[in-house]
C-alpha cells in the first residue's frame, strides 16, 4: 500500500499554501486542488488517505463533491474546513459521511488529530476492501456445491446431517470439506467462517 496523502481542496491559494506548510511540517504527504473539478479529475479517489475539502468553490460544491465521491465507491474520508459553516449543511456533510466539519480557522492541533483518525478510519477501510476480495476470489475458486456444504458445516451441521440435507452421501461430504480445506490452505473450516456471509462473484 502506498503512503497515504492529505489532499486539500481549496479555491483560497492562501489556505492552501497555509495548510500544505502546515502539514508539510507534521511529516504528512500533501498534494493540493483549486477547485472539485480538478481533484475529482485527477485520478485521486481510488488512492488512500483523507481529504481536507473547502465547502463553498466554483461550479461543484464542497457537498457535489462529496457525493461524488461516495457514488464513485472512494474510500477516502472527507474533513470539511469552512467558513460558512451553518447546521443544516454540517448534518447533510455528516450524513453523506463527513468524518468532521471544522470551520476556519482551524485550531491546528485539532486539526491534525481529525486527519490521524481519517487516516486510520481510510486504513481500516482498505485492510476491509482487501480481505472482502480474497473472500470473493476464494469463494470463486469453489463449486457451488462446496460453497453449500461450507455454509453448513460453518453452521454446526456434522458430515452425516449435511449428507442428509443436500442428498448426498456421507463420503461425499467428506470430499468436497477436504478439497475446500485444500483450496482456502486452512486446517479447519471453522477457520473460514467469515466467507458464509460473503456473496458469491
Amino acid at each position: 500500500m502506498s503512503a497515504p496523502t492529505v489532499f486539500v481542496v481549496d479555491d483560497d491559494a492562501a489556505v492552501r499554501d497555509s495548510l500544505t506548510l502546515l502539514l508539510d511540517t507534521s511529516g504528512y504527504h500533501v498534494e493540493c486542488f483549486e477547485n472539485g473539478e480538478a481533484f475529482l479529475s485527477g485520478g485521486v479517489p481510488g488512492r488512500p488517505g483523507c481529504v481536507l475539502l473547502d465547502l463553498r468553490m466554483g461550479e461543484a460544491s464542497g457537498i457535489d463533491v462529496q457525493a461524488e465521491l461516495s457514488r464513485s465507491g472512494s474510500l477516502l474520508p472527507v474533513i470539511f474546513l469552512t467558513a460558512h459553516g451553518d447546521i443544516p449543511t454540517t448534518v447533510r456533510a455528516i450524513q453523506g459521511g463527513a468524518v468532521d466539519f471544522l470551520t476556519k480557522p482551524v485550531d491546528p492541533e485539532r486539526l491534525i488529530d481529525r486527519i490521524e483518525a481519517a487516516l486510520e478510519k481510510n486504513r481500516a477501510a482498505i485492510t476491509r476492501g482487501q480481505s472482502t476480495r480474497a473472500d470473493r476470489e476464494l469463494l470463486g475458486l469453489m463449486t457451488s456445491r462446496e460453497i453449500e456444504v461450507l455454509r453448513l458445516a460453518v453452521a454446526g451441521h456434522a458430515n452425516k446431517e449435511i449428507a442428509r440435507l443436500l442428498g448426498i452421501s456421507h463420503r461425499t461430504v467428506e470430499f468436497h470439506r477436504s478439497q475446500i480445506l485444500a483450496k482456502s490452505g486452512v486446517k479447519n473450516l471453522l477457520q473460514l467462517a467469515h466467507l458464509v456471509t460473503a456473496k458469491s462473484p
